[in-house]
């Protein structure tokens, strides 16, 4: 079972690796769906997105599934994002144990950019019609622990993006592993490829035409725009998470993650959490280090985590995220445990 397990993890990264062989070149703004790359979870973007080796609450469904295994109780969570630009994203996650079967999640996602006027060359000043546009992904998500030491974990999910009266959907793949190696405080090591799937394009009645043929244009024919097809945006991740400090009121996690996507160069995620009582946390890290023309950087935040019944717990969590040039990310998450 443990050749297995190496194998597996080597499999992973030797993927990683042969995909990133021209790290020279960069494909900023060629994906479908970027939505996919906004971070799920208060506590891992407080951690600047370094959560692929720790994993461990429901926002595991996003950064690696098999995270989901691992979780001592059932969970539900609610995320809400001020994104740039008027952007909000919004994400609601549930997961359950069924006993030896495994653990289920469930997570939904919607992103808006509000009403907007529509415009023509004839009429710059608005047409009096207003349109919006998002996108939208539903998931099911699945994990289990082969072992006391290993775990495995999978999300199919449906992918929807919307401008008006066109939209564009497919269907995608994320599959994440954790191992926990004995060293130290033990140390997890985590793999993670997302948003694995067939390309998306636009469809709908805005690209349809009308076209005048024959002598004098008198023959008219319905037509269409042949718009072009984009690959989903394809990460992959792999982490090393590890507890500097343990002891009865007192933990602090370092986590470091190397990131792999389809449109931009590799870059590099790291924060650390300290944790007083299992009650109080705080948290630093710095996202997107290296990462060709990022304005990500500094992130910061905290926690608490409240019993209210004898088997249930509420969790309430903030972070900032700086984005340069542009307005700071203030990120929102709240939930269950039970």
């Amino acid at each position: 079972m443990k050749k297995n397990i190496v194998l597996i993890i080597i499999s992973l990264l030797c993927a990683g690796l042969s995909y990133s062989q021209n790290v020279s070149i960069t494909k900023t703004g060629t994906t479908a769906a970027s939505f996919l790359k906004i971070g799920v979870g208060a506590r891992t973007i407080g951690m600047g997105g370094a959560f692929t080796a720790v994993a461990n609450d429901l926002s595991a469904i996003y950064w690696n599934p098999a995270g989901l295994g691992r979780l001592p109780t059932s969970q539900v969570s609610f995320n809400h994002i001020d994104w740039i630009a008027g952007v909000k994203y919004d994400n609601a996650a549930a997961a359950i144990a069924v006993g030896e079967i495994g653990t289920i999640g469930l997570s939904f996602t919607t992103m808006n950019v509000g009403d907007m006027e529509v415009t023509t060359t004839d009429m710059p000043e608005g047409t009096g019609e207003m349109f919006s546009a998002g996108g939208t992904l539903i998931g099911l998500s699945y994990a289990k622990n082969l072992t006391d030491k290993f775990s495995i974990g999978f999300n199919v999910k449906y992918v929807r993006e919307d401008i008006w009266n066109m939209r564009a959907q497919t269907i995608a793949l994320d599959i994440g592993t954790l191992y926990t190696a004995d060293i130290l405080n033990g140390v997890n090591i985590g793999a993670d490829m997302s948003n694995f799937g067939t390309k998306m394009r636009m469809v709908g009645r805005d690209n349809r035409v009308l076209i005048k043929t024959g002598a004098g244009g008198q023959n008219i024919v319905n037509a269409e725009y042949e718009l072009g097809s984009y690959d989903l945006p394809l990460i992959f991740r792999v982490g090393l998470a590890t507890d500097i400090l343990r002891s009865e009121n007192n933990r602090m996690t370092v986590a470091v993650d190397a990131i792999h996507p389809n449109d931009n160069t590799e870059y590099v995620n790291s924060g650390l959490e300290y944790t007083w009582a299992n009650i109080v946390s705080l948290r630093a890290g710095w996202k997107s280090a290296y990462e060709r023309g990022s304005e990500q950087g500094l992130t910061f935040g905290g926690g608490i985590e409240y019993s209210l019944a004898s088997q249930m717990d509420f969790v309430l969590d903030y972070a900032y995220m700086d984005f340069g040039r542009l307005k700071p990310v203030h990120y929102f998450s709240f939930g269950l445990k039970f």
